[in-house]
């Protein structure tokens, strides 16, 4: 269960706000924090003690442009289980979703926003399978900036994908009829 985040709260009362969201998704692709349409949106909810260039305040514009690009909102779950829902249970491995979640895991922090972004469109594309528990997800990205505390949300993760990964994969295999 995660906590709900101020400012995932706030970007929900924008989600109706085309212009809003527009302006955030142009914050997309670019390092996070250098695009000044996402300012109006983005300083005002900033705390205080945050300074310049600061992974707080990378991680607020990064999730404020990811947002704007797939506000579909799950209630719960961690980007590990987003992403062991679009997991197909009828084939046996789904290398190219495990890939790509492996690859975020073991991003580079200074490139997390490239596989954040991609990841986001990928589970974008999945539908309903591919909302995103915004407000974890800020938890989560906030905490990856501080090595002592980033494999604790790794591990999180990976404990979600492959866990669930697993029992599907036995749950289907447990489907075919006994020969």
């Amino acid at each position: 269960m995660s906590y709900e985040h101020g400012f995932i709260t706030y970007l929900e009362v924008l989600k109706e706000d085309r212009a809003a969201l527009a302006a955030l998704r142009r914050g997309l692709g670019q390092p996070p924090g250098t695009v000044p349409d996402m300012f109006r949106y983005v300083v005002p909810l900033l705390p205080k003690d945050t300074y310049p260039g600061s992974w707080t305040e990378k991680t607020y514009y990064l999730i404020a442009s990811l947002y704007a690009l797939h506000p579909g909102n799950a209630p719960e779950g961690n980007l590990g289980d987003h992403f062991a829902a679009t997991l197909d249970p009828n084939r046996d491995r789904n290398d190219s979703i495990e890939r790509r979640f492996t690859a975020l895991l073991t991003a580079n922090p200074d490139d997390l926003h490239i596989y954040l972004r991609q990841g986001i469109s990928f589970l974008k594309s999945k539908d309903e399978k591919g909302k995103v528990n915004w407000h974890q997800l800020m938890w989560d990205v906030l905490q990856l900036g501080y090595p002592d505390k980033a494999t604790g949300v790794q591990k999180r993760w990976a404990n979600a994908f492959w866990r669930l990964a697993v029992s599907k994969s036995t749950k289907s295999n447990n489907d075919q009829p006994s020969t």
